[in-house]
C-alpha cells in the first residue's frame, strides 16, 4: 500500500509560496510582509517534509521606511528562479517597486536587493529567461496603490534583472473575462514551445486557479480554470507554484486562507489532458479540485513532522530562523549569547500598543491546536515596565509580568483596534520569574495560564481570547518587553525569556 501524506503539508502562515527544484533538491520562499528578517527560506528533499533554513532579507528595504511596523506592506508575493548556476529572488513592495537578490546557495548569504523598477502597485513579478538569451517580468497590479487591478502585464527586461529594455504591456486583462475579478499572483514558465502562465483569480479566499497559455510571450492568451474548491473545505485554492520531479511527474504547490491560522500550503498531482494542466482530483471540462491525502510524491527523506522546529532553547548565541520582529531590528533590542536565555530590552511606543511595537519576537501560529510555554524573568524598577507571552493580530492579548509601585502582578491584557488594553485579571505574582503558558484550540480559542516555576498547578486566566488575523497574515506568538514612554533608556529594565518550548496537536515542535 501507498504510503500517504495530508494537506495541508505546511500548516502554518507560509504565504504566497513559490517553489523550484534544482537537482535532487527542493526550495520554497514565501512572503514576509512587513517582518523582518524576511523572505524565509525553506528545504525539502521530498515535497512534503520542509525544513526552514534561512532568511534571505535580514532587514526590509528602505530600512527607515521599515523602522516601524507597516502592517500589511513589505513583501509581498515573491518568485524563486535558478539561472546560470545563481538562485534568485525577485519581491515586490507594493509602495516602493519590484527587487531583486541572489545567491549561490539558498541558505544564503543573499545579496543586498536592488531596484529592478520603482513605481507603486507593482506585484507578484516572476522572470523568465528564454531559450533565445532575452528576459521578461510579468507581474500584477494592487488597486489600492496602482488605481487599476486584474490585469497582467509583461516587460522585457535585461538578464541582469538591472533594468527594464522593452515597453510594458497587457497581456491579459481579467476584466475582458467573465466573471474574473483580481486576477494576480503570475507564475511565468516556459515548456514545449508554450509560454504558461499560472494565475490565480476571484479573490484569496473564495477564487481558483487558472492557467493561461500563448505560443508568443506577449499573447494572445487563451486560459482554463484548472483548480477550485469544488464541494472541498480548501478555499481558494489560491497561488503557488508547478514543481516537477526527478522522475518527471509535475504537483502544484498552493495556498488557502485559514483566518487566523494564516495561508496554510497544500500540495497537488497535476496531469496533463489536451495539452493543458489539470491540479488535483479531476473534474469536469479540465477543471480539478484539492484533496487531502494522496501518495507521497517521492520515498520518504524528512523526519515525517510536516511542521518546521519551534522549540528554542537559546542555546546557541543568535536568533534561530525561526524567529521574527515587527519591525527592522535594532541591536539594543535583544542579546542572545547562547546561555539558555533570550533578553529583552524593554523599548517605549507612542502608544503602549504593541501592534505599534516592533520590537515583539514572533512565530507563526500553527494551523493546529498548540502550547506554548515559556519562563519569563521581569527585571525593572519602573512601574509599568511589563513583559509576556502574545497572541498578535489586529486584535491582541498577553499574559505576562508589569511593575507596579507595590511589586510586580501577572496580568492578563487584550486590545481590539483602535481601543487601549483592558485588563481581564490581574493579581500580586509570588516572584519576578514565573511560567507562562499559551493554548490555542483548533478554533482559534486561547487560554493563557502562569504558574511558579516548575511548582504546582497550571493557575488559567478566567478570560479566553479568540486569536485574530493580522494585515495579509495570520495571528502571530510573540515574547515581549515595554517601558513606558519617557522612561530613560538607563531605567527600561528588560524581560528574560527561555526555553521556548512548542507542542502541536501533541507532538514537540
Amino acid at each position: 500500500m501507498a504510503t500517504l501524506y495530508s494537506n495541508p503539508v505546511l500548516d502554518a502562515d507560509w504565504p504566497d509560496p513559490d517553489a523550484i527544484r534544482v537537482g535532487d533538491e527542493f526550495w520554497m520562499i514565501a512572503s514576509s510582509f512587513n517582518r523582518a528578517p524576511g523572505l524565509p527560506v525553506l528545504h525539502s528533499r521530498d515535497l512534503v517534509t520542509w525544513e526552514h533554513v534561512a532568511n534571505a532579507l535580514p532587514a526590509v528595504p528602505p530600512m527607515d521606511h521599515y523602522a516601524l511596523p507597516r502592517h500589511g506592506s513589505g513583501v509581498w508575493a515573491p518568485s524563486l528562479r535558478h539561472h546560470d548556476g545563481v538562485f534568485v529572488i525577485v519581491y515586490p513592495d507594493p509602495d516602493h517597486g519590484i527587487y531583486v537578490l541572489t545567491a549561490p546557495d539558498p541558505r544564503g548569504p543573499w545579496s543586498e536587493p536592488w531596484c529592478l523598477i520603482r513605481g507603486r502597485g507593482l506585484i507578484d513579478p516572476c522572470p523568465l529567461w528564454d531559450d533565445d538569451g532575452r528576459s521578461y517580468l510579468v507581474h500584477g497590479w494592487a488597486g489600492s496603490r496602482a488605481g487599476t487591478k486584474n490585469r497582467l502585464t509583461v516587460v522585457e527586461v535585461d538578464p541582469g534583472l538591472r533594468q527594464v529594455v522593452g515597453s510594458p504591456r497587457t497581456v491579459v486583462d481579467g476584466d475582458e473575462l467573465p466573471g474574473f475579478c483580481t486576477l494576480e499572483g503570475p507564475k511565468l514558465y516556459k515548456r514545449d514551445g508554450w509560454y504558461w502562465i499560472f494565475a490565480p483569480a476571484g479573490g484569496v479566499a473564495t477564487g481558483w486557479q487558472t492557467v493561461f497559455r500563448s505560443r508568443s510571450v506577449w499573447g494572445p492568451y487563451e486560459h482554463r480554470i484548472v483548480l477550485e474548491q469544488d464541494t472541498t473545505a480548501v478555499n481558494g485554492p489560491h497561488q503557488g507554484a508547478w514543481v516537477d520531479t526527478p522522475d518527471g511527474s509535475d504537483w502544484f504547490l498552493h495556498f488557502q486562507d485559514r483566518g487566523a491560522f494564516g495561508r496554510v500550503v497544500h500540495l497537488q498531482l497535476m496531469r496533463w489532458a489536451d495539452g493543458w494542466p489539470q491540479i488535483g482530483e479531476p473534474l469536469a471540462d479540465g477543471r480539478g479540485r484539492p484533496v487531502l491525502e494522496h501518495p507521497l510524491p517521492l520515498p520518504a527523506r524528512g523526519d515525517g513532522q510536516q511542521e518546521p522546529a519551534r522549540d528554542d532553547t537559546f542555546a546557541t548565541p543568535g536568533l534561530a530562523v525561526r524567529w521574527h520582529w515587527q519591525a527592522n531590528p535594532r541591536p539594543e533590542w535583544s542579546e542572545a549569547p547562547g546561555d539558555g536565555a533570550i533578553r529583552l530590552r524593554a523599548q517605549v511606543s507612542a502608544r503602549a500598543d504593541l501592534r505599534d511595537h516592533g520590537a515583539v519576537l514572533c512565530q507563526q501560529l500553527p494551523g493546529q491546536p498548540s502550547t506554548w510555554t515559556t519562563r519569563v524573568t521581569l527585571q525593572a524598577d519602573t512601574p509599568g515596565t511589563r513583559c509576556g507571552l502574545v497572541l498578535l493580530g489586529r486584535e491582541y492579548a498577553w499574559v505576562g509580568l508589569v511593575r507596579t509601585p507595590l511589586g510586580v502582578d501577572v496580568v492578563l491584557r487584550r486590545s481590539v483596534p483602535g481601543g487601549p488594553e483592558d485588563s481581564l485579571a490581574q493579581t500580586p505574582a509570588p516572584d519576578a520569574t514565573l511560567d507562562l503558558r499559551l493554548a490555542v484550540d483548533a478554533d482559534g480559542t486561547a487560554t493563557f495560564s502562569w504558574r511558579a516555576p516548575d511548582t504546582g498547578p497550571w493557575q488559567d486566566l478566567p478570560a479566553a481570547c479568540a486569536a485574530v488575523e493580522g494585515h495579509w497574515i495570520g495571528a502571530e506568538v510573540g515574547l515581549f518587553a515595554a517601558a513606558p514612554l519617557g522612561t530613560p533608556v538607563g531605567k527600561r529594565g528588560r524581560g528574560v525569556f527561555g526555553p521556548v518550548r512548542v507542542t502541536v496537536a501533541g507532538k514537540d515542535a
